[in-house]
C-alpha cells in the first residue's frame, strides 16, 4: 500500500479512501482477469503469430502516435488561448471542444464521413486537404482518432497553463525574453506535467477508438476493428485472445510512458 504523505492524524481518512478505492480497483481488474483467463495457450499462440493482427496493432499504435502529435501541435496553443482569454466566447469554444466526449462515436463517424468522405468538403477532389485521401487510409484513421481524443489534450493543457502565474511571464518579459521565448521557455515547461498527461490520455484514447474509425476508414484495419472482425467470424475465443494481446502491448507501453515521465519529473526536481 502506498504510504500517506500527510500527518498521522489523517491516517483514518487515508485508509478509508483506500478501502473505498479498492472497490473501483476491483471493478476494473476483475473483468480484465476474466478476459485474460478466457483464451487457451494455443489460441494465444495463434493470435501472437497472426500477421494481420500484429499489423493491426502496429497500425493502431502508429496512428495513435500521429494523433497525439497533432493534438499537441494544434491543441496546446488552443489551450493556452483558452487559459489566458477573457472573452465571453471562451466558454462556447471550450464546450465545442468537449462535445466529442458526449457524442456517440457512431455519430462522430457519420459526421466525419460527411466532411472527409468522397462527397465531403475535405474529401471531394477539388477540395482535398493537401491532396490527402481520408477514406480507407491511415489519415482517415487519424482523423477519427483525433476527433474523439483531442479534448483530453486541450483540457489537461488548459488546466495546467491556468496554474502558471501570469506574473512569471511578465517578469520574463521585463528581463528581456520575447513573447515566443517566454511561451516556450517559461509557460510550457511549467505546464509540462499537465500537457504530458493530456497527450498520454489522448494517445490511450486514440488506440481504443472503434466507432468513428470503422465508419470513416474500415480499411486498413486497426486493432479494435480487427478484433471486432475476429469476433464476428470466429467467435469469442479468437477475439479474446486478440484482446489479451492488445491489452498486454498497451499495458507495457503505458508503464513505460509513466516511468519515463516520472524520471523526467524527478530529474527536473533534482536540477532545481
Amino acid at each position: 500500500m502506498l504510504a500517506p504523505i500527510f500527518p498521522p492524524s489523517s491516517r483514518g481518512v487515508f485508509l478509508s479512501c483506500w478501502l473505498v478505492g479498492s472497490i473501483l480497483i476491483a471493478f476494473v481488474i476483475v473483468p480484465l482477469l476474466e478476459l485474460a483467463g478466457q483464451p487457451s495457450l494455443t489460441t494465444l499462440g495463434g493470435a501472437l503469430h497472426d500477421v494481420e493482427l500484429r499489423q493491426a496493432i502496429g497500425l493502431s499504435l502508429t496512428a495513435a502516435f500521429m494523433t497525439a502529435v497533432l493534438a499537441g501541435v494544434l491543441g496546446v496553443p488552443l489551450a493556452y488561448a483558452l487559459a489566458r482569454s477573457t472573452a465571453r466566447a471562451k466558454s462556447v469554444i471550450a464546450a465545442l471542444i468537449d462535445l466529442p466526449l458526449a457524442v456517440p462515436h457512431t455519430v462522430a463517424g457519420i459526421a466525419l464521413l460527411m466532411a472527409f468522405g468522397r462527397r465531403g468538403i475535405f474529401g471531394a477532389p477539388a477540395f482535398t486537404l493537401f491532396h490527402l485521401q481520408f477514406w480507407g487510409s491511415i489519415w482517415g484513421i487519424v482523423a477519427g482518432m483525433l476527433f474523439v481524443s483531442v479534448p483530453y489534450t486541450v483540457n489537461a493543457a488548459r488546466i495546467a497553463i491556468e496554474t502558471v502565474d501570469p506574473h512569471l511571464e511578465q517578469v520574463a518579459r521585463t528581463l528581456g525574453l520575447g513573447p515566443w521565448a517566454t511561451w516556450l521557455r517559461i509557460t510550457l515547461p511549467l505546464a509540462r506535467r499537465g500537457i504530458l498527461t493530456g497527450l498520454t490520455l489522448t494517445y490511450a484514447r486514440a488506440i481504443s477508438e472503434f466507432g468513428a474509425v470503422i465508419i470513416l476508414a474500415y480499411y486498413p484495419m486497426t486493432a479494435p476493428v480487427q478484433i471486432y472482425t475476429l469476433f464476428l467470424r470466429f467467435g469469442i475465443d479468437e477475439a479474446a485472445a486478440a484482446s489479451v494481446l492488445l491489452l498486454a502491448v498497451c499495458l507495457g507501453l503505458f508503464v513505460l510512458l509513466r516511468a519515463l515521465s516520472g524520471s523526467r519529473i524527478m530529474t527536473a526536481v533534482s536540477e532545481r
